[in-house]
């Protein structure tokens, strides 16, 4: 497997192509907007020279991983010579379903058809391929080049040589593989996005505040951050769209997204990537938390 082609250029998507290319993989990234690829290969070249400045890479190994790159805005030049797809768009069913259904033309036979989904079933976008056998669950975690776990999703007719060839091939990555079964939310987001909205909950009802919250998880804990930090850091969109698809998939009410949650991504307060969520985040300065006041009045305008 030496062709790897990656289905968009946003934070995983660039993070993924980033890791392959650094393990030597000729990679081909492809999103229909070419300045999202500009983009991606401007963030790729920053996270590079952070590792040239600690020491891990030169300036001409840089290059060397940079020269392994292509993008492109045509879906069938850059997957047709792929011996692996990564997709990683937009966490929408919709959106998957059509992509995969058009990968499964456009690519040769045989080639494996990864999606980076976070709790989409691997075995319904399976079903809108040619050949089911041939598609898998590849969910890395955010930010990819540091973060070592690859969540392996098996679907319902995944073959077992697809599930070893994923396997080793994230070992070559120099990540840790996990298989795990085709459930809603699979397990990171199936116990994470439980975690955080029953913290948005906690907020919600006015138990404590946002860096009170945050403090306990990571005092009390021992997490690296805060679950109402977290949740900026994911967008605080993704986080509704995987609770809905939790909420659908096991048709509980446990999973029911906070009203809070909910009201804010409509306000469009939706984390880091909008500026403000739970916490205001200013270019070079500390991220501020919103105060409680605030975001109850917030939720209450919404309701």
């Amino acid at each position: 497997m030496k062709n790897i082609a990656v289905i968009g250029a946003g934070t995983m998507g660039n993070g993924i192509a980033h890791v392959f290319a650094q393990n030597g993989f000729d990679v081909h990234l492809f999103d229909i907007s070419s300045q999202a690829l500009e983009r991606a290969v401007q963030t790729i070249s920053k996270n590079l020279d952070r590792i040239i400045s600690k020491g891990g890479l030169d300036e001409n190994q840089k290059q060397v991983i940079l020269n392994r790159l292509k993008c492109s805005t045509e879906l069938k030049v850059a997957v047709e010579k792929a011996d692996l797809v990564v997709e990683a768009a937009t966490e929408r069913v919709d959106l998957k379903l059509n992509i995969f259904s058009d990968l499964s033309r456009l690519t040769r036979p045989g080639a494996i058809l990864a999606s980076n989904t976070s709790s989409i079933s691997i075995t319904r976008i399976g079903a809108a391929t040619n050949d089911p056998s041939r598609v898998i669950g590849m969910h890395f975690m955010n930010p990819v080049p540091v973060m070592k776990l690859v969540e392996i999703i098996r679907g319902y007719s995944t073959s077992e040589e697809v599930v070893q060839q994923i396997v080793e091939l994230s070992r070559q990555l120099q990540k840790i593989p996990v298989e795990v079964g085709d459930f809603p939310g699979f397990i990171s987001n199936r116990i994470l996005m439980t975690m955080i909205n029953e913290a948005i909950e906690s907020l919600h009802e006015g138990v404590a505040g946002v860096k009170e919250i945050d403090a306990i998880m990571k005092l009390g804990m021992a997490h690296p951050m805060g679950p109402l930090q977290l949740a900026d850091f994911i967008g605080l969109d993704v986080c509704l769209a995987i609770l809905r698809v939790l909420q659908e998939g096991f048709g509980n009410p446990k999973y029911a997204p906070c009203p809070l949650l909910v009201n804010m991504v409509t306000a469009g307060k939706l984390g880091v990537k909008t500026g403000e969520g739970f916490y205001r985040h200013d270019p070079g300065s500390k991220d501020v938390a919103v105060s409680a006041q605030f975001l109850s009045r917030s939720s209450k305008s919404f309701d």
